[in-house]
């Protein structure tokens, strides 16, 4: 009777962690990153926080804005490397653009990881917000060509995204925390005003839209304390990234990065780091990020925690 009960027990609790394995996976955030990786680190330093977060279903990724051949290879090559294969990479249209140095060239272009396929990027994310209406959330962290070309090719298919999360913009002036430098004022952006046309369709577009301009990213420097504990950590992908910040720092001489892109995601996981205000933001001609009277079309966030930010992403990092 006993050995029927604990049976019937056993196939309850089985059922049960099934169905909350079930109800876990729905909850996961589908999301595609939409990025211009390979120039400055950060890209690939939001790829790790990604691909170190369960709480994320990464259904693809997509290389944007100028030579998107190498981005794409460089996609391929980290995810080959950490055995994650299984995530599509699509791929923009590539651009003749050489406004910016491919510092990690070496790494995309190297390895001995087989070259794959690569998808439209505008078809692909198109493609899965018809699959999944309001559960897809697109993060663009780069300057937004295959954003305004999927507004342009299916408006009614990108308003099925769940939400669109940007690093982009500068809405107001910023202070030197130290008062030992002069206050800068809000101007164009790198990633908006690369394509300020498309910029100015994804505000329009009526999707729900969340900012991390650099009023809450440019601050997030990641000093040397933050990254000695994340790269001495000796995982495969402490390792790349290790090798990708040795490359970059190398060809710009810089030995400190500032994490802009990361933040779109690590608001994602801990909302607090980052905490939003709702904003009817305008861009001009020029690609400024104008905070302007009407109805808010964004929540913008406008300052962060530096340090809680560096001790949350080498925790999320190394903790897998």
């Amino acid at each position: 009777m006993h050995k029927i009960l604990g049976i019937a027990m056993a196939a309850f609790l089985l059922a049960g962690g099934t169905a909350q394995g079930q109800i876990s996976e729905r909850a996961r955030e589908k999301i595609i990153i939409d990025a211009d990786i390979g120039d400055d680190i950060d890209d690939a330093f939001a790829l790790g926080l990604a691909l170190s977060s369960p709480e994320f279903e990464i259904l693809g990724v997509s290389a944007s804005f100028g030579d998107t051949v190498t981005r794409a290879r460089m996609f391929d090559r980290m995810l080959g490397e950490l055995g994650r294969s299984d995530i599509p990479v699509a791929m923009g249209a590539p651009a003749a653009v050489n406004l910016n140095a491919f510092t990690q060239r070496r790494y995309a272009e190297g390895g001995s990881v087989a070259p794959r396929s690569h998808p439209d990027a505008v078809d692909f994310v198109l493609e899965q917000a018809r699959k999944y209406p309001g559960q897809v959330t697109l993060v663009a962290v780069g300057p937004l060509p295959n954003v305004g070309a999927m507004i342009d090719k299916d408006p009614a298919a990108f308003r099925m995204l769940k939400q669109v999360v940007i690093m982009g913009g500068s809405i107001r002036t910023m202070h030197d925390p130290y008062g030992a430098a002069a206050p800068i004022a809000p101007h164009p952006e790198w990633n908006i005003k690369n394509d300020i046309a498309s910029a100015k369709k994804l505000f329009a577009s009526g999707v729900k839209l969340k900012v991390m301009p650099l009023d809450s990213t440019a601050n997030l420097k990641f000093h040397e304390v933050a990254r000695n504990a994340l790269l001495a950590h000796g995982s495969m992908l402490t390792n790349i990234l290790a090798g990708l910040y040795y490359e970059w720092s190398a060809a710009t001489r810089a030995p400190t990065p500032i994490m802009y892109d990361p933040m779109t995601l690590a608001a994602l996981l801990q909302p607090s780091l980052c905490p939003l205000t709702p904003l009817h933001i305008s861009v001009d001609d020029a690609g400024n990020t104008i905070e302007t009277p009407g109805a808010p079309n964004a929540e913008v966030c406008l300052r962060s925690d530096a340090e809680a930010f560096a001790q949350f992403y080498v925790r999320r990092v190394t903790a897998r």
